[in-house]
């Protein structure tokens, strides 16, 4: 059975090139790669929506696949603009499509603001590197989304914004002491599984975004200084590298949750088996 993936880069082609420069690969590659690692007989296809010349499959393409992933972004929602009001666009087609959709961070923002909901940068501030205590809500405890995350949990991130308000019959599945919504499923026609934190990402990738916002990190006192940002990013590049060092993961407070990569990609693993694959069955094409 082939899975045909489609992964939606919210970044601009001038968001995209610096990450590429710092990480080696765009947030679209990156995601790409983690789904095939999940599933090897996954086909997957990119696309640009904040490219004014980017060609994005209609409503019979969106059909063609079998789950969308809408990746994180350096954009956002309340400014308003082309780059953004053509990614609201694509989330409502890929609703009238019913083909399942998952977003990450940038993702579940823009799905909620496609579906009605309010995304506000947080009056708490920033939260990047490691989401601390994320609890599933009642609804959460239940959903197939979260199956096989404990009662609380950590997972990687980066992100200044948050959904401030739910749109109308949004399922709110986790919070945390930042945001209330960390975790939701939208139903509008197609059926939508989101979270604002990055469960695709690796330790490395984490990193190089924090090495990159580290002028911002120190001006918004969340690290002493630049360098204090940078060494923090060092050391998450450490312990990707090597695992073995309790040194590390002591020192950045890191369990399992975080560290290993099959309890990071619960979610994801979650979509594809629970999602995707029965949308191929169900389609005809499983």
């Amino acid at each position: 059975m082939t899975l045909h993936l489609l992964v939606v880069e919210g970044n601009t082609r001038s968001d995209r090139e610096p990450y590429r420069a710092t990480f080696g690969r765009t947030a679209s590659q990156s995601y790409a790669v983690t789904l095939r690692e999940l599933a090897p007989d996954a086909e997957c296809e990119i696309v640009f929506p904040a490219d004014p010349d980017d060609a994005l499959p209609n409503g019979a393409g969106l059909e063609a696949f079998d789950g969308i992933f809408i990746t994180g972004s350096a954009l956002n929602v309340y400014d308003g603009g082309p780059a953004i009001e053509r990614q609201i666009e694509l989330v409502r087609a890929i609703f009238a499509s019913r083909t399942p959709l998952f977003g990450s961070c940038w993702g579940l923002q823009v799905a909620s603001a496609a579906a009605g909901g309010v995304v506000a940068k947080n009056p708490r501030g920033r939260e990047i590197g490691v989401a601390r205590g994320i609890r599933p809500t009642d609804a959460g405890r239940a959903h197939p989304l979260l199956a096989g995350r404990p009662e609380v949990f950590d997972a990687l991130c980066s992100h200044i914004d948050h959904v401030e308000t739910a749109p109308e019959g949004g399922k709110i599945l986790a919070g945390n002491a930042m945001s209330e919504v960390q975790a939701m499923e939208i139903v509008r026609g197609g059926v939508f599984w989101g979270v604002q934190y990055h469960p695709e990402y690796s330790l490395t990738e984490v990193a190089s975004i924090m090495a990159r916002r580290a002028p911002a990190l120190a001006r918004e006192a969340m690290f002493a200084d630049e360098e204090a940002a940078k060494a923090y990013a060092e050391n998450l590049v450490a312990l990707e590298r090597d695992p073995s060092r309790g040194d590390l993961a002591g020192r950045l407070e890191l369990e399992g949750d975080v560290l290993e990569p099959s309890r990071r990609r619960i979610e994801l693993r979650n979509f594809i088996e629970r999602l995707a694959r029965p949308s191929a069955i169900a389609r005809g094409r499983g």
